[in-house]
């Protein structure tokens, strides 16, 4: 009988699956090949799968399938499932459909007309449509509800469990440490120079050394593949269809390669995810917190360790031979690690990069107590770049307008950024206890064990335990951010000492 119904289970979840696997499509070429008068009939068209998903979701038909085996003794993998699949569709039930597929029409518009206005450095373009993606966002979290603010029920879908409250004192913990650290930076001088990489860097080059990071790294190009986009990011449909995303600057070397990076790591992980649980809350990523770590151990840990750079000069050399003058290992290593307040989150070095998502973390939990409003984004941006970070934008492009995340209705997206900063370093420290020639391997670009230990102690688990219990059980430690800052503290320490 248990056998029976769980089979039925699985049979309701794969044609979820197979209509978010259509919505997945659909969005990745939204960003990469529409036309741009396709954009109303997507809209549209993404609306009415969406809502479909929804009903799928909530029918009561699938409610019972869960309550029945909620009351069975089942198996520790098929029970992580199920409380998983009862998680998810407990939130469902909760928001009305016409909210469901209002949210996914309007999303959908305002991701083209925030990229006509990053464009054109046009924020008034913008603003309307994003205060109607908070309002939705509004309604949907008073739909949902929560124990301790608005934010939380946001916050709740990205990093199941946690909420404002929960990672507050951490944030504020990190903050103490990295303006103590910023404070050292600023008192031992500029000691490094990126400008040794200001040199023309043809595309077609940028695009070969991309590809062959990747693959170093272990991506599997027979089941993902790489494309460009305004903003980098990476659509999962399963783990043999995963799809990058990267961006091109022929001034800008390290704006490709580490996009690439990036989200090579985030494409790792999805490649890393069971196969054969493609559909289940075990074939999915345990939290965008754990997903973000993955993408940030790659892109710094390894691409921007002084190891990396032994195997970076050489692809380099091999790639561009008449443009790599002066550029040893070593002078790499000081000019990929500069620290410099920087406008935009996405150029941001390690030191500094967390103050930018510490700051959306604070205006959006402020949008969610109605403090604020979006008019008032702005105004308050440029105010908390300045005291912040010193620097302050002169143009929309550098303020607002620069994330993609609050277009498509990403509010409470933000933290888990900094999550993924903590958690990497607790995954790269315990990777290097249990790999004691790590820093061996990356200098030869022999990445396979590092991906190994990852596939093993985070990728093969899927959603079966909290990020912060996963990340117990890999490393001893949970959500804690001494190793982050000790990382930090350890490496720029030696750089500007």
């Amino acid at each position: 009988m248990m056998e029976k119904i769980y089979a039925s289970y699985l049979d309701h979840l794969q044609g979820i699956h197979a209509l978010n696997t259509a919505l997945g499509l659909l969005g990745w070429d939204q960003e990469t090949y529409m036309p741009p008068r396709g954009l109303h009939p997507r809209a549209a068209a993404r609306a009415h799968l969406t809502g479909l998903v929804h009903d799928r979701v909530v029918v009561d038909h699938f409610g019972g399938l869960l309550e029945e085996l909620g009351g069975l003794e089942l198996p520790e993998d098929m029970a992580a499932s199920v409380r998983e699949t009862r998680r998810d569709r407990d939130r469902a039930v909760k928001v009305p459909r016409d909210l469901v597929t209002e949210l996914a029409q309007t999303t959908t518009l305002a991701q083209q007309t925030w990229a006509r206005a990053r464009n054109t450095d046009d924020w008034p373009a913008f603003a309307p449509i994003l205060a109607k993606v908070v309002e939705l966002k509004r309604r949907e979290a008073e739909a949902v509800g929560y124990q301790g603010e608005p934010y939380d029920a946001l916050l709740d879908e990205y990093e199941p469990g946690a909420s404002a409250a929960d990672i507050e004192p951490v944030f504020a913990e990190l903050r103490t440490g990295l303006v103590e650290l910023m404070g050292v930076i600023h008192a031992a001088g500029p000691r490094h120079d990126d400008a040794v990489l200001e040199r023309e860097w043809p595309i077609d080059g940028q695009d070969r050394l991309s590809r062959q990071v990747l693959k170093a790294m272990g991506f599997d190009f027979d089941a993902g593949r790489l494309d460009t986009s305004t903003h980098p990011f990476t659509s999962g449909t399963s783990p043999v269809d995963v799809r990058l995303t990267t961006m091109f600057d022929p001034l800008d070397l390290a704006k490709s390669l580490y996009s690439s990076i990036h989200e090579g790591g985030h494409g790792l992980y999805e490649q890393g995810l069971p196969e054969t649980l493609a559909g289940t809350p075990l074939g999915q990523a345990c939290s965008l917190g754990i997903h973000e770590s993955q993408s940030r151990l790659w892109e710094n840990q390894v691409g921007r360790s002084r190891p990396f750079m032994d195997y970076l000069a050489g692809q380099l050399k091999a790639i561009f031979p008449d443009r790599v003058s002066g550029l040893g290992p070593d002078v790499l290593y000081r000019a990929f690690n500069v620290v410099r307040p920087s406008l935009i989150r996405i150029e941001a070095d390690e030191v500094t990069y967390n103050l930018h998502v510490l700051m959306r973390f604070e205006l959006e939990r402020a949008l969610f107590r109605g403090d604020i409003e979006v008019s008032d984004l702005p105004a308050l941006w440029n105010e908390r770049m300045t005291a912040d970070l010193g620097v302050t934008p002169e143009n929309d492009r550098e303020g607002v307008p620069q994330d993609i995340h609050w277009s498509f209705g990403a509010l409470g997206y933000f933290p888990t950024y900094t999550l993924g900063n903590i958690y990497s370093a607790t995954l790269f420290d315990a990777a290097g206890r249990d790999l004691p020639d790590l820093d061996a391997k990356i200098a030869a670009g022999d990445l396979a064990p590092l991906l190994d230990w990852m596939r093993t102690h985070v990728h093969a688990h899927g959603r079966r335990w909290t990020s912060s219990e996963l990340c117990r059980r890999a490393t001893g430690t949970g959500l804690d951010c001494t190793h982050f800052l000790d990382y930090l503290r350890t490496k720029f320490g030696a750089l500007y000492a």
